[in-house]
């Protein structure tokens, strides 16, 4: 068995986490709400193990990630009344042989959408605005933005082009991945290229959405997006380390991030210094294990919004007509019960899930996106629902 990781806490505890993809570059989420900014954060409950024989077997699935899957380093985390489990295997620098470790911070890619729209909704629950707003209203040079509203962008069905698929934009930053864009800069990729689609019409997951929403925000309160996050999101829930970054910034410690998105044959690089700045509200933020404890069932049960704000962010538009429950809401998806959002950017790849009946937290990290190496659904959370939940598999990389 591979050596690995645990958190203290585990530590402690044995011996007494659609085509819904992250972000990727191509080619390559009036009166107060009823749980305003004074509420008290939330507060894990102290972790208590599995039993030995599932322990046992997560452990060996942590170990397949790497053993079999080719992972550099994995993390996996479940919260549950049932038990819990947090450990890591592989390693965080592989040329340095550093293990992975729970304790690191972490580039979460577009599960920044949830903390993004989650603003949105409280600033729409405060007054401040409306989900029918056009964007227009807000941000100039969007083809047909004046019928394209801040509920679509929110829903990925406002059919606006993704600027991450552009030839163009690619080509313009992977040969200088320290380059810093504006919001203005993305957007502006796109501008003037008709729609893909209807606005309203049907669910196409674009970037691009996220950006113009990230504007809008910052448009209707006066400040930057990272400030709005910071108030409107974490600090409500006493997420201490989980953020916005306006540049590189990247705190200690975390893993080096790995992706061949450089390479024609497959060979990787490092991505850990790469400038987010291409992401911004659509992948760019930092968070640890710790926060997204709390931050993850707190989006799938609504706690930063009014109940009426919660159901229609839970409303999904379906992305198969056989399956009319699994789908895309606002800037969070539902697939067999499973609530949450995955991520991806260059060198990292994040899977965030909670299923209410069971109460239970899911957040798996690797330090890659390279093809064969980060396949953080088949390679890792599946299997581990196929063990703790055989009725509701995860069944989305």
């Amino acid at each position: 068995m591979l050596s690995r990781i645990r958190s203290p806490r585990s530590i402690l505890s044995l011996v007494g986490g659609i085509a819904v993809a992250g972000v990727v570059l191509a080619g390559c989420s009036a009166p107060p709400s009823s749980s305003e900014s004074s509420a008290s954060p939330s507060a894990p409950s102290e972790s208590t193990p599995f039993d030995p024989e599932t322990v046992k077997a997560l452990d060996g699935i942590l170990d397949a990630a790497v053993t079999e899957h080719g992972m550099p380093g994995v993390t996996l985390a479940v919260w549950s009344p049932d038990g819990d489990y947090v450990s890591s295997a592989g390693h965080a620098d592989v040329d340095a042989k550093t293990a992975m470790t729970p304790e690191l911070h972490h580039r979460i890619g577009s599960v920044t959408k949830t903390f993004v729209i989650t603003a949105l909704l409280r600033l729409v629950d405060q007054g401040k605005a409306s989900l029918d707003d056009p964007i227009s209203e807000y941000v100039d040079g969007v083809t047909r933005g004046d019928e394209i509203t801040l509920r679509q962008l929110a829903a990925m069905t406002a059919g606006v082009p993704d600027y991450t698929e552009d030839p163009e934009f690619v080509g313009m930053y992977l040969p200088d991945p320290q380059v810093a864009l504006t919001p203005r800069d993305l957007v502006d990729v796109v501008s003037g290229m008709p729609l893909t689609d209807e606005p309203g019409a049907e669910m196409s997951y674009s970037n691009t959405n996220t950006v113009l929403v990230g504007m809008a925000i910052e448009k209707i309160t006066g400040e930057p997006l990272a400030e709005v996050l910071q108030e409107e999101v974490a600090e409500p829930l006493g997420l201490e380390n989980t953020f916005l970054p306006t540049a590189t910034e990247f705190p200690e410690p975390h893993a080096q991030g790995y992706t061949a998105q450089q390479s024609d044959d497959g060979s990787v690089t490092a991505a850990t210094d790469w400038n987010p700045s291409w992401a911004w509200a659509s992948g760019g933020m930092i968070s640890t294990l710790d926060d997204l404890r709390i931050w993850v069932p707190a989006l799938a049960t609504g706690e930063l919004l009014s109940p009426e704000m919660q159901k229609e962010r839970l409303t999904v538009t379906p992305v198969n007509p056989e399956q009319p429950d699994w789908g895309y809401g606002l800037g969070i998806f539902n697939l067999g019960g499973w609530i949450g959002h995955n991520g991806s950017l260059p060198g990292y790849k994040t899977v965030t899930i909670y299923l209410p009946e069971k109460e239970m937290t899911i957040v798996a990290f690797v330090n890659s996106d390279a093809p064969g190496s980060s396949d953080l659904g088949s390679g890792l959370v599946t299997p581990v629902t196929e063990l703790l939940t055989p009725e509701a598999p995860y069944v989305l990389d």
